[in-house]
């Protein structure tokens, strides 16, 4: 395991067979990933009954545009439920940016909200409450037992399809037919 690949900047795809009601045909941006520190991801397709409307307000935030407030806010994992995390194209100097690659940032800062609610915040950005946490080893353990695959970012489904068809679509970008495949993992 001490070769295995970074999954930083992957998208994590929940099997069929996974049950977990956090994690259950989810997709998951894995933002940082090594063998000596274990995971760190969003789930980007798991929308919250809430608007960012809401979230900003709990900050004494009032978006300048309706359509802005009335953005969706995602379930973005078990831990934390209650830390925010921006998901946006690189742009703006925020007071904490994490890139996760050339093309994905993740702010946790007060002012990349304070700028959505002007409409002066990053472009193709959305907001995620928590963020799911694997320990060393662990996500590497359920890819062997059939719990995820993992594929490269795809930008198009991260910042352009909407939530509730990106489980499907990752599915049809790989060509498979998700309702055939088996519940059962094998290892050679």
């Amino acid at each position: 395991m001490a070769d295995a690949p970074s999954l930083t900047n992957h998208l994590l795809i929940a099997m069929p067979s996974l049950a977990d009601p956090n994690f259950a045909q989810s997709v998951t941006l894995v933002c940082e990933h090594s063998v000596d520190k274990g995971a760190l991801g969003i789930v980007v397709n798991k929308p919250l009954p809430m608007t960012l409307a809401e979230v900003l307000s709990q900050m004494r935030l009032e978006p300048n545009d309706p359509a802005i407030g009335g953005r969706a806010v995602l379930r973005g994992g078990p831990v934390h439920k209650d830390r925010g995390f921006v998901v946006h194209r690189p742009g703006g100097s925020w007071d904490s940016s994490h890139p996760v690659s050339d093309a994905v940032q993740v702010t946790t800062s007060r002012d990349v909200l304070a700028a959505m609610a002007r409409g002066e915040g990053p472009r193709d950005a959305f907001i995620a409450l928590g963020y799911a946490g694997w320990e060393v080893g662990q996500l590497e353990r359920e890819m062997l037992d059939n719990a995820w695959l993992s594929l490269p970012l795809d930008e198009h489904i991260l910042f352009e399809l909407p939530y509730e068809d990106r489980w499907h679509a990752v599915w049809r970008k790989l060509g498979i037919d998700v309702g055939k495949l088996s519940h059962v993992a094998g290892h050679a």
